[in-house]
């Protein structure tokens, strides 16, 4: 596409929004967008994706900018009138890390921005900070390297590239092989996700909510990773099965359709705008065993008349979610330590009573999309110790026996925990122990 100045003052703004940290980045563009309908669907995938990568590599083009600028001879009314930061990460993002070339950027570029965009591409970042390199605050650096060491500059890189685009197809309308061919046969490049049975990773980034597949029920779009944490709980026909942090029921509906539907599975969740986008979504997939529950707490009453009744349990607590920077880079930016830090007090809260409704014998799955040892593991081995009703149930062997297989993980899952990571799967970070109670 040909870059111009009302195009790139729209990414301007857009940016300038983010920057504020206000709301999710999802949320600030989607207003943006709203406020600016005229914007074309190429026009807003342009700033979307350019403010992303200013997101996600924030702190190095920062460190370019400067960098170049004190290398740069500025002339004097550059020093008089310096440009707003936006435009200049922005032009960073697109040299730096989007691929554009100076004869595409042209049009944009003002009296020295060749020389110090030339020079911002070429320095040596070796010796800057291993935070800085990696794109982190220095607080999250530090929180993760116990657990990734001498890996940690290779997940960062894989957390700061765009995620891939996932579907799940819906077994109880189409089969992966039926949902391939008429992808391709609407121009869409897919192939068979690597591990997910149900999964299917779409190339590009393809408007699917005008596909009948979509609009069918027959696909949603869904994160590998997130897959899995299907089946780990392996809801079986006729169960009792809670989804309890449901939101907008993503995993709520392939729990419905592992059980084909028979069985009842409750969809609990406190937020009653997230339960109402299940609605459209439930509608679409003909389901019939799903009950969505709006909860006051994790204290509600319903959830105690209810104990001891469940045969299976998903936990998909609220999180930093900081295994999804790739979706969501403004993360690592909004939020701190002390955010972490009442997370985890959160998470132990809903575990607690998510465990309550469980029957002997039954299946408890506490997942995360955190890469953060204080929401996984601190919170399942404090779970485990008061609790020793609830015994560890190996993670890998009970894919296994889905006959799934993940590459490279066994000696990171050796305690029989899950652990999935970009740069090792293709999927988001994710943690989860599955656990039964005796």
């Amino acid at each position: 596409m040909r870059l111009n100045s009302t195009l790139i003052a729209h990414a301007e703004a857009a940016l300038a929004a983010l920057l504020k940290f206000s709301s999710p980045a999802d949320a600030v563009l989607s207003r943006y967008f709203r406020a600016h309908s005229a914007l074309g669907q190429n026009d807003r995938a342009f700033i979307a994706e350019t403010c992303y990568a200013a997101l996600r590599h924030l702190r190095s083009l920062r460190a370019r900018i400067e960098e170049a600028g004190k290398a740069q001879k500025q002339e004097p009314e550059r020093k008089q009138k310096p440009e707003p930061e936006t435009r200049r990460l922005l032009l960073a993002a697109l040299f730096c890390h989007r691929g554009w070339n100076l004869a595409q950027l042209e049009p944009l570029l003002r009296s020295g921005d060749s020389e110090w965009l030339r020079a911002a591409r070429m320095l040596d970042t070796a010796s800057w900070p291993a935070a800085q390199r990696c794109d982190f605050p220095d607080w999250l650096y530090e929180e993760l390297v116990p657990t990734h060491g001498d890996d940690l500059e290779t997940l960062a890189a894989s957390l700061n590239r765009p995620a891939p685009l996932d579907l799940r197809v819906n077994p109880l309308k189409i089969s992966r092989e039926e949902a391939l061919q008429q992808l391709e046969a609407a121009g869409i490049k897919a192939a068979a996700s690597p591990c997910s049975p149900l999964g299917i990773r779409v190339a590009g980034k393809p408007a699917l909510n005008r596909q009948p597949l979509f609009l069918e029920g027959a696909i949603e779009v869904q994160d590998e990773g997130s897959q899995l944490l299907g089946f780990l709980v392996a809801p079986k026909r006729g169960e009792m099965v809670a989804d309890f942090c449901a939101g907008a029921g993503g995993k709520t509906l392939l729990l419905g359709a592992l059980m084909r539907s028979q069985g009842r599975l409750y969809a609990f969740d406190v937020d009653q705008k997230r339960l109402e986008r299940l609605k459209p979504r439930l509608a679409r997939s003909g389901l019939s065993n799903v009950y969505p529950v709006l909860l006051g707490s994790e204290r509600d009453d319903r959830v105690r008349r209810l104990a001891g009744k469940f045969d299976r349990v998903l936990v998909d607590a609220p999180c930093s979610g900081f295994g999804t920077l790739r979706r969501n880079p403004d993360l690592k930016w909004r939020q701190g330590a002390g955010d972490v830090a009442e997370l985890a007090q959160k998470q132990t809260a809903i575990l607690e009573a998510a465990a309550r409704l469980l029957k002997p014998g039954g299946r408890l799955v506490y997942a995360t999309c955190s890469l953060l040892a204080a929401e996984n593991e601190a919170v399942t081995m404090a779970f485990l110790a008061a609790h020793p009703e609830f015994s560890v149930l190996p993670a890998e062997e009970i894919l296994r026996g889905r006959e799934i297989s993940l590459p490279g993980s066994i000696p990171q899952n050796a305690d029989g925990f899950l652990r999935l990571f970009p740069h090792v799967h293709g999927t988001d970070g994710f943690f989860a122990a599955v656990m039964e109670k005796r």
